[in-house]
Parts: C-alpha cells; structure tokens; sequence
C-alpha cells in the first residue's frame, strides 16, 4: 500500500504545475479498468468508481495536487535563474536552501542566494521571488522545490520533499485501490484540484462552476495538516473539525466519528483522533462556502511546507506511516457505509432521544422534591 504513497510523493510539483501527478493518475486509472477519469476545463481531476446503487449521493474524496515551490523564471546570467515562490514559505527560512528543478527528464540543482518577500500576514514575512545559483540553465516555467529527497520510509516515518497534499491524494487513490475489486453501494471518486497552495484556486472553480461535483455529493477534504501539541504525529488518522477559518459539517463529521468508532472496535491496531486543526485554511472550508456537504480527514504533518522552524532551516516534510495507513483504513469504512449516512442529526438525535426516554421519568419524580411542581412561572 505504500508504494503508492512512495512514488506519488517522489514526483516534483507546484501551483499550476502539476503536470507530472496528473500523468501519474491517468496511468493509476489506466491500471484500474473499473475506474473513470474526468478533467474540468480548469485541469481538476475527477476519478471515479461506479457504486452498485444509483440511488444514493457520491462520496467524493479531495485532495490537491501541488506544494509550494519555485517557478524559474530569466536566467539573469550564466549561473543565475530568477524564480517566483509560489505557496507560503518563510522568506527567513528560504536563503542558502539547496532546490532542485526538474526541466524534462533534467533534474538541475541549484542554491538560493537571495529572497524578496512580501509584508508579515501575521505568520511571519512570506517569500515571493528568490534568485538561485544553479550550474546549468534552467528553461522558464518549471517546477523547482526544495531539495529534500524523493519518498521514503525511516523508523515508521515517511520524509519526502513533499507530503502535504500528495501524501492525501496518495491515501485517496490508495482506498480505490483498496475497493476497486468490491465497490461499494455509493459511487465514490476522489477529485484533485490544482493551486491549493495559492488560495485553493482549483477548488473555488470547482465549486463556482461546477462540471465535476454535484449540491448532493458528500465532500471528504484530505489534509496533512501542521501537527499540534493535542494532535501529534503518531497518534492516529484525524477527523479534521475545523481549519483556523471554518468550523466543517457538523452530521457528516459525526458520519465520520461513527465510522472510526466502529472501526476501533472490529481493528485493534486502528488508532484515530478527533481534534481542532487550526494551522492553516483548507479545502473544505471552501466547499463550505459554496454550499457542500464537506467535512475533513488529515494526518499530522512534520515540518509545515518544508519548514524546521525549530532548527531555522528548510527540511524533508514528515508524516507518520501508521497515521498514514490508519487514515486509508477510514476512507475505506466510509466509503463503503456511505449509503447509511442520512445527512443530517437523525443518527445522533436518535442517540440522544434514547438517553432521553431512559431518563425522562425521573424529570417527573424528582420535580416535586426539587420544588418545581407547581405551574409554571413568569419572569
């Protein structure tokens, strides 16, 4: 399962860039005759598997293809490309990082020796064009990203030059892979969008102009999110209930809980959090706004956009294997009691009203003693 996870991570990517993950997918679909492919005129992926019943909604799961990087730009001279950042990096953090552009089947190495930044957002000043000492020229408009090594799994941690999303869209097209053989009563797809990492572009035209998705789907945004004190790497998949803008769908994140709930029980190896997500603003905040049915998944997620803030230098991203797997495991349980799910409280009213009419009795005996027997009284 983790090779998915290992060669989709090891591919270079960037806002607007994302050409390599989409050629990945294709030939992902390729390989899975049951799977179909659709693209919007924005670049955004749909894959999807017919479910055995057309009467129920889709799940879709969402991911974004790219990370932030830097797109060459004019060589200035012989040794020197000019590149924008694109996605938010510390500019502190960008000066003397080894970057790597991969132009073709040409990988060229390079070393910043100068950043520009935009003003402080409140997380600190953000890069926005660097200047890069490289050994050969570098064609214009191609993917350079901080040079941390391609995918690979040390001690039950995964380092990559990327994980945050490709990690997510590796954990998606994982549960097709998982459920393709068997598919479940709902259609289910995983739609990945482009520009995530530059104000989710991809997903605010998937939602103004929706060619993709339907008002009726049930949206899951997957993440790799900034681990937090409460959420540490390690401690399971997450059902994500907010980002540090939005609070998500309140009956689809119980849906969710239900699931991992069940799950627990039946797997003794499963491990799964529920936690408060506020590093940064993610897709499903987007679906929110435009009037979906979304809620969240992620895994905590090690150095932030490449960043060791701790040691003040840029570094290999890092998630948890077993958060990793753990997560698949959920999409898989989800997508397959998919078709249960009402979409709204009746699941959790029921619980509710059951405690309710367990107890209700005693509002009546106890009211005498407590001195409430009496009619009711104005203020």
């Amino acid at each position: 399962m983790t090779r998915i996870l290992q060669e989709l991570c090891s591919l270079p990517t960037a806002p607007f860039l994302e050409g390599r993950v989409v050629e990945y997918v294709k030939r992902f679909v390729a390989d899975h005759k049951k799977l179909r492919i659709t693209r919007d005129e924005h670049g955004n992926l749909l894959v999807s598997l017919p479910g055995k019943s057309k009467a129920v909604a889709r799940w879709i799961f969402t991911a974004h293809m790219d990370h932030p990087g830097l797109i060459s730009g004019r060589m200035i001279d012989k040794q020197t490309v000019e590149c924008e950042l694109r996605g938010w990096v510390l500019a502190e953090l960008m000066k003397g990082a080894k970057v790597r552009f991969f132009a073709g089947k040409r990988e060229i190495p390079g070393e910043i020796v100068e950043v520009s930044a935009d003003g402080a957002d409140g997380r600190g000043e953000r890069g926005k064009m660097a200047r890069v000492r490289v050994g050969k020229a570098v064609p214009a408009n191609v993917p350079g990203m901080f040079d941390q090594g391609k995918g690979r799994i040390r001690n039950g941690k995964f380092y990559s030059r990327v994980c945050d999303d490709l990690a997510g869209a590796a954990a998606a097209l994982a549960m097709m892979d998982r459920l393709h053989e068997n598919p479940p009563a709902s259609t289910v797809a995983v739609l990945l969008t482009r520009a995530e990492e530059e104000g989710f572009i991809g997903a605010v035209a998937a939602s103004i102009e929706p060619r993709l998705l339907k008002k009726s789907d049930r949206l899951v945004a997957i993440e790799c999110s900034a681990a937090q004190p409460y959420a540490p790497i390690g401690g399971g998949a997450i059902i994500r209930v907010d980002d540090r803008t939005s609070i998500f769908n309140s009956s689809l994140t119980f849906f969710l809980t239900q699931q991992a709930e069940a799950l627990v029980k039946d797997d003794s190896s499963f491990r799964y959090q529920r936690q408060l997500m506020p590093g940064g603003t993610c897709e499903a905040t987007v679906y929110d706004v435009y009037g979906f049915h979304a809620a969240s998944m992620c895994v905590a997620l090690g150095n932030y956009h490449n960043m060791d803030r701790t040691r003040g230098r840029m570094a290999a991203e890092f998630i948890d294997v077993e958060d990793w797997k753990n997560m698949v495991k959920l999409f898989v349980a989800v997508a397959r009691a998919g078709h249960t799910y009402t979409g709204d409280n009746t699941a959790l009213r029921t619980r509710i009203e059951k405690r309710f009419e367990d107890l209700r009795h005693l509002l009546v005996a106890k009211a005498g003693e407590a001195g409430l027997d009496g009619e009711p009284q104005e203020n």
